[in-house]
């Protein structure tokens, strides 16, 4: 016994002595370090931060990289944070995991800065007795297979290799079970898009990737092959996306896998960069003409995608749209904001060009009116509105439908880390990287989408509601207001005139 005590006490002896000699031989090579560190820092010529204050100067660059992260979580208020401040993010997500969405106390939403939306209560509102869902609408009537669009509220443009593998099933079977389409950005159709049976709208961005021939024209074979599924309900040509209007698609190298090149048609590994314009779409007669080209092939309703930033060019399309007749009119125009997002952007563009959705949505509404077309082209509107109170303004704007991109982000998880260029989203969601994707599990995530969708509809009714109308559709443009730079609050009616409100089944006037 003796002995095993005394073999027990020169063991501990020995590893204390152990662990002395590497705290001693760390501390040792910390200090060489640093030292290390301090020479290169005092000699170098690039960085004035590091040469006047070494080692201490690196951590600014520390600092700076984590300040994205904790800034959301210790510093920035509720209503502060940009692009989506922490109570929208927080709404979402108990949108998506059916969480009480109810607030106490009072809005912490301050109502005077100028370009606040707020609505109007009706003092005899409809009782739920009364209320209506929102109807189906009908797009593309001249075309041979219309489609009867179940919800006023979608997924809009995410392409695969932009975002996950699991992120695409997950919004595919959460599309489908919420009643809703699921638009492919401009990255080709997946077999992920569609193995979850939701209807799809396919986008024919300006490189035609999944579209395209092999010196990169529109090919009309592919463009058979692809509406050949009966999930594919329409084709939407992309001219201009919200965060970077005048540049193409941005994809870095790192994202483009085997599959996804085989998707595109484009190189593995490399940089996937779209053209700033379709090569064919130089004029408004060359619109009508690929849309007309694209609904023919395919028989489905065909629109176009853009950011209005100049206008005047839209009252030159109207009229020859007039003047060719209605078969030749888009569909549908899905028209997105200047803060809309993307997954890679110059900042010059992303900060600087192209219309807020608040100023051009109810100018297009009012030019399609002007010329008696806005019940042949429905709108689509884009940007930003992940919440129910922007979904409304839309729909009292003159939107028919409205889509969101980042708002379904946040409902698979997204946490806003601004890390989608990077390869590197640690939710799994805009990453190819295994070990990060597995964290997205897209059956649990398909149920999030759903919650989403459906909350979202259901709390834009209930603004309806208190409006005094049925449905959401029916909102009209005196029942929002915005505050103007005197103070004081204006109806859109009183800025813009009145709603301009589409029928629910499209008109087939000649």
């Amino acid at each position: 016994m003796e002995a095993i005590e005394f073999f027990a006490e020169s063991l501990g002896v020995r590893l204390l002595e152990i662990l002395s000699a590497l705290f001693v031989a760390a501390i040792g090579a910390g200090f060489i370090a640093l030292v290390v560190l301090y020479i290169i820092d005092r000699t170098q010529t690039k960085h004035a931060v590091r040469r006047n204050f070494p080692v201490i100067g690196r951590f600014r660059y520390l600092f700076e990289n984590l300040g994205e992260y904790f800034r959301q979580y210790f510093f920035a208020m509720d209503r502060e944070e940009m692009p989506f401040n922490r109570a929208q993010r927080s709404w979402v997500y108990r949108a998506a995991k059916g969480l009480d969405s109810t607030t106490s106390f009072g809005s912490t939403r301050d109502l005077s800065p100028v370009g606040t939306v707020f609505f109007v209560n009706c003092p005899f509102p409809t009782l739920e007795k009364n209320a209506l869902q929102a109807p189906a609408m009908e797009i593309g009537p001249y075309a041979k297979r219309p489609f009867l669009a179940q919800s006023f509220f979608n997924i809009s443009g995410m392409s695969y290799g932009a975002i996950s593998k699991p992120a695409i099933r997950a919004l595919s079977k959460g599309a489908r079970e919420a009643g809703c389409w699921l638009n492919t950005g401009e990255g080709g159709l997946s077999p992920y898009h569609l193995e979850g049976g939701a209807d799809i709208v396919f986008q024919i961005g300006t490189a035609k990737y999944g579209v395209r021939d092999k010196d990169g024209s529109l090919s009309s074979k592919r463009l058979k092959e692809i509406a050949a599924h009966d999930q594919v309900k329409m084709f939407e040509v992309k001219m201009s996306q919200g965060a970077k209007p005048g540049k193409g698609g941005i994809l870095p190298g790192g994202k483009v896998t085997k599959e996804i090149a085989a998707i595109r048609g484009i190189p593995e590994g490399a940089d996937s960069i779209s053209p700033n314009r379709h090569y064919e779409i130089d004029s408004p007669a060359a619109i009508l003409d690929m849309v007309s080209h694209v609904r023919r092939t395919t028989g489905k309703p065909t629109g176009f995608k853009m950011v209005l930033g100049a206008y005047g060019w839209l009252e030159g399309l109207m009229a020859l749209i007039k003047k060719r007749g209605m078969r030749d009119a888009p569909d549908f125009i899905t028209l997105d904001s200047a803060d809309g997002g993307t997954g890679a952007a110059p900042m010059s563009l992303m900060d600087y060009m192209g219309l807020p959705l608040q100023e051009s949505l109810p100018r297009l509404a009012d030019i399609l009116e002007a010329h008696r077309l806005r019940d042949r082209i429905r709108i689509v509107a884009s940007g930003k509105l992940i919440t129910p109170g922007r979904a409304a303004w839309a729909l009292c704007a003159g939107a028919d439908f409205v889509v969101s991109a980042r708002g379904f982000m946040f409902a698979l998880g997204c946490i806003q880390a601004l890390q989608c260029n990077k390869n590197t989203c640690p939710t799994g969601i805009t990453t190819h990287n295994p070990k990060l994707q597995r964290g997205l599990i897209p059956a649990d995530k398909a149920l999030r989408v759903r919650r989403y969708a459906e909350t979202m509809r259901r709390e834009v009714g209930i603004i309806a509601h208190s409006c005094g109308v049925p449905e959401p559709r029916r909102l009209q443009r005196h029942h929002a207001r915005i505050v103007c730079s005197d103070g004081l609050s204006r109806s859109l009616e009183s800025l813009h005139g009145p709603s301009p409100r589409a029928s629910e089944k499209g008109k087939r006037a000649a």
